[in-house]
């Protein structure tokens, strides 16, 4: 009777710590766990306080050396997630998505959704987070292609990873404690209350284990989203006019000039034979008045 009193008083702590657990954070994940080592055990006897003692000072350390070596790496490397996104024109969009795509998958990545039309063209691609502006500057100098836009966002997430790291680390023992518990169940009515906590800190286990799943893959692969708009030639041979540098503007400028003269020089060599022809008429009649005026004056 006494054993399955004690049993059963352990599993009500321990329904009572796993709550108290969901709703605390990282930093006191550990006091049920302290709670339920020093609940009653098989057979309603209870440990010694010097064993308690003992048997905390054997844990607690040890609790702290994990939590420490998860938290070291965090520290020496910051956990980023990078996200990117890049507006193309050109006047290919089916070409260009499929050497944007290539540019990616040479660099490690893979291709994701994409959705591709006559004027537009859309894709997600995954690359490994430190080739993320190796793979963005190979898709930026694709041939005929001019970038619009180019977006990089960076966010932090090392605090995260850390936190969840040491709730997995909590939870994967208290599972190990609950079925310690079940193994030593004797009747059938202590192994259903065993087994209905140990399903419940299971699922919160494998919860936690998908939060962290998924903060190392955001951080390992990066994501770039490319847009593709269709442009005419006409359009792009504008964009390259006005990309084009200073130097090549006073080249244009003089060869402008140069043609200006020389078209100058055609209208000038045009013009002269008129000139002189009616210039000898006009000569002789200025000639002519300025000699009979000067006949006329006294």
């Amino acid at each position: 009777m006494g054993r399955r009193v004690g049993i059963a008083l352990a599993v009500a702590l321990m329904a009572v710590a796993g709550c108290s657990a969901s709703q605390s954070s990282s930093g006191t994940a550990a006091a049920p766990a302290e709670r339920l080592d020093a609940s009653p055990q098989v057979g309603g006897q209870t440990q010694a306080p010097e064993k308690q003692t003992e048997a905390a000072g054997k844990q607690v350390p040890g609790k702290q050396e994990k939590n420490g070596a998860a938290a070291e790496p965090a520290a020496q490397n910051r956990q980023l997630v990078r996200t990117g996104s890049m507006e193309l024109r050109a006047a290919d969009v089916a070409g260009t998505l499929t050497r944007a795509k290539d540019a990616a998958i040479a660099e490690g990545g893979f291709t994701g959704a994409e959705n591709l039309t006559d004027q537009r063209a859309t894709a997600t691609l995954r690359v490994p987070g430190d080739r993320l502006d190796a793979v963005m500057k190979a898709v930026g100098e694709l041939p005929g292609v001019s970038v619009g836009e180019r977006t990089v966002r960076t966010e932090d997430v090392t605090d995260q990873v850390v936190d969840v790291e040491a709730r997995l680390a909590n939870q994967r023992a208290s599972v190990e404690r609950v079925r310690g518990l079940l193994d030593r169940a004797a009747s059938t009515s202590e192994i259903t209350q065993i087994e209905s906590e140990l399903t419940k800190r299971q699922g919160e286990l494998e919860s936690l284990q998908r939060r962290y799943d998924s903060l190392r893959g955001q951080v390992a692969m990066s994501t770039l989203t490319l847009a593709v708009v269709r442009v005419s030639e006409a359009v792009q041979a504008r964009d390259a006019v006005e990309d084009e540098n200073f130097l090549t503007a006073l080249g244009d400028g003089w060869g402008a000039l140069t043609k200006a003269v020389s078209w100058l020089s055609i209208v000038i060599g045009s013009v002269l034979p008129f000139a002189v022809v009616l210039a000898v008429p006009l000569i002789a009649f200025v000639v002519w008045r300025r000699r009979r005026k000067a006949a006329v004056a006294p």
